[in-house]
């Protein structure tokens, strides 16, 4: 069974820089045709899609948040990071880390973590 855990900073003041880690167990990160991705739920609003880095180590990035948003791994530790620059109190919101794959066309995901709420406050 795997599971994917959020860990990170519940609080960041504006224009820091937002690092979240996801931890992943009962499964490798480089196992083929999975995409490890971040994903976030603001309050009122839908889930928004971040980014996500694919067992190959290839990034993809939301054309939205491209320009602020980085996603690495270690996979020493099967570990994926989700770092999020210059932060707006626009972006408080429960981050998620999840796995995901592509069936017949569609991006799906089957394994979530629990959540992280984050606040951005001075």
């Amino acid at each position: 069974q795997v599971q994917v855990q959020e860990s990170g900073p519940g609080l960041v003041k504006p224009s820091q820089t937002l690092s979240l880690t996801c931890t992943v167990s009962g499964g490798s990160i480089t196992t083929n045709h999975y995409y490890w991705s971040w994903i976030r739920q603001s309050p009122g609003k839908g889930l928004e899609w971040m980014g996500a880095i694919a067992y190959s180590g290839s990034t993809y990035y939301s054309p939205s948040l491209k320009s602020r948003t980085s996603i690495s791994r270690d996979t020493s530790k099967n570990q994926f990071t989700l770092q999020l620059s210059s932060v707006t109190p626009e972006d408080a919101a429960v981050y998620y880390c999840a796995r995901g794959f592509w069936a017949l066309g569609i991006r799906r995901y089957d394994y979530w973590g629990q959540g992280t709420q984050v606040t951005v406050s001075s």
